[in-house]
């Protein structure tokens, strides 16, 4: 014969309450022993009856040393958390403060180019346009550097150049002595000769 569902609820019963209560110790101690066995888990179970008569099981020797672990990893958990919530508002607050910096960086920026100007005083005028006359002195001794740079790299190519002419034109009379009677401008020609010949 099937058994009925049971309610969760408060048996009324004295008697029926306290049998319900030994099989069900019976079984919850049962099922922590498994438990422990079978998953080699470290399970600790503790119950007080009605009267406040102590039923424990442990897996270990002593159920207090799991009371001592299960103490340290929920203030691990604690301070876990309190360090997370700290973290989170340290964020919070350099997001705030990034925000801000980039409200008064962009509008530094609208006022160095010339747009939200009417709400500036004459001092705050004139900082921004020696501001401006820095920024462009930077900037035209950057390019001034750049062009000399070039020039002195392209110098450097020009005399590399002159150099390599100089050695083909030193080997080419060598090779050639009657090539310094004909003009300069017939030399390429003379070269091409030369080349095919």
């Amino acid at each position: 014969m099937a058994r009925g569902k049971v309610q969760m609820r408060r048996i009324e019963n004295a008697t029926s309450r306290q049998v319900t209560f030994s099989k069900r110790r019976t079984g919850l101690l049962k099922k922590a022993y498994e438990l422990s066995v079978l998953c080699d888990a470290e399970v600790a179970v503790i119950i007080f009856s009605q009267k406040g008569r102590l039923y424990e099981f442990s897996s270990t020797s002593e159920i207090r040393k799991t009371i001592d672990r299960y103490r340290r990893s929920t203030n691990d958990a604690a301070t876990y958390q309190a360090s997370m919530e700290q973290y989170i508002l340290r964020l919070k607050q350099e997001t705030t403060d990034m925000e801000r910096k980039i409200e008064l960086l962009e509008v530094s920026l609208r006022k160095l180019s010339g747009q939200c100007l009417g709400s500036c005083s004459m001092d705050e005028i004139q900082e921004i346009g020696d501001q401006l006359e820095r920024s462009l002195s930077s900037i035209r001794e950057r390019k001034a550097q750049l062009l000399n740079d070039q020039i002195q790299q392209l110098q450097a190519k020009e005399r590399s150049l002159k150099e390599e002419n100089a050695k083909l034109l030193a080997k080419v009379s060598s090779s050639f002595p009657s090539v310094l009677l004909f003009p300069s401008y017939h030399l390429p020609s003379i070269i091409t000769l030369l080349c095919i010949y």
